[in-house]
């Protein structure tokens, strides 16, 4: 099948790219830059030159393929301070995507976050964001625009992404707390640290993308999940222990100073299942947990920089 894929150069999607293309899939690519395209070319995939603004250019190439797989987001805005900005783009995006693929039951699947769900609860594939007005539920309402297209003949389906998508190589998260630890002589996490995060290894979610793509029915949650909740404050451990340096505990009203940006999001508690995920796609995610992941010691490499705007 021809799937078109924006993000396709990005963390996730050069990890889906081989992915589809190994089981016979051509991948037309969005690339924003001539770097971007000549890395999707040289993986075998095909470039189209455009932006998430380029409306135009994702309509056209979403209706020339048969299907779509959205991964990009501006999180160059969006770790910045443009939360907003960054989500309104992505609707706007969605929508020319979904316009283009209306009536046709062809599959749309949508990249979205987990974070801030079901607030200290495990969070399944049946729940839905109470809004609140907040950027992050405004990224919900889009996913719920995605589900919606299934009513418009769009086989569509939105996969919930863990907070970390880890690998080696990864510049996220993981990535920035380890780069302030390093800077500031100290492995922190924020009041006691029994906060949780769920995390997928970035090569499982990228499997989980091709499934979805493949199979999902029309209008269906997934969620990018291989461990349900790991405490933050052992991830503050492990970090501590290769950068010989001491964990320390931040107390939440002096988050943002010691964190910067991701102070506001470091203290949530936000596990999640992936139960219905594995059964309806098969879906058996097989490589390393986040902890093991830390500790293969990748994240401590110093040209290990993040690119997130800590």
């Amino acid at each position: 099948m021809r799937i078109f894929v924006t993000g396709a150069s990005g963390w996730i999607g050069s990890a889906l790219v081989p992915e589809l293309l190994d089981a016979g899939h051509h991948v037309v690519g969005l690339a924003r830059s001539d770097a971007s395209a000549a890395a999707l070319t040289s993986a075998g995939a095909e470039a189209v030159r455009g932006t998430l603004d380029d409306l135009d250019v994702l309509g056209g190439a979403a209706a020339a393929s048969d299907g779509v797989i959205h991964l990009a987001f501006k999180h160059d805005i969006a770790f910045t301070g443009d939360f907003q900005g960054a989500a309104e783009a992505d609707r706007r995006a969605v929508d020319a995507l979904g316009d283009a693929l209306a009536g046709s039951d062809r599959p749309f699947v949508l990249a979205s976050g987990l974070a801030g769900l079901k607030p200290g609860q495990v969070a399944t594939e049946r729940d839905t964001a109470a809004p609140d007005g907040s950027p992050v539920t405004g990224r919900a309402a889009t996913a719920m625009a995605v589900l919606a297209l299934a009513s418009r003949g769009v086989r569509s389906s939105v996969v919930r992404l863990s907070p970390t998508c880890h690998g080696d190589g990864d510049n996220g998260f993981m990535a920035t707390l380890v780069a302030i630890a390093r800077a500031k002589g100290v492995s922190a996490h924020v009041g006691d640290g029994a906060n949780r995060w769920p995390a997928v290894h970035r090569l499982d979610a990228a499997r989980l993308f091709r499934l979805a793509f493949e199979k999902a029915p029309a209008g269906t949650v997934l969620h990018g999940v291989t461990e349900e909740g790991v405490a933050l404050r052992d991830v503050a451990e492990v970090i501590g222990r290769h950068l010989d340096v001491p964990v320390t505990s931040v107390a939440p009203d002096a988050a943002a100073e010691h964190f910067s940006w991701l102070g506001s999001f470091l203290g949530l508690d936000c596990p999640a299942s992936n139960a219905v995920t594995r059964e309806l796609l098969d879906w058996q995610p097989t490589h390393p947990g986040l902890l093991e992941d830390l500790d293969k010691g990748h994240y401590f490499h110093t040209s290990a920089t993040p690119v997130l705007g800590a």
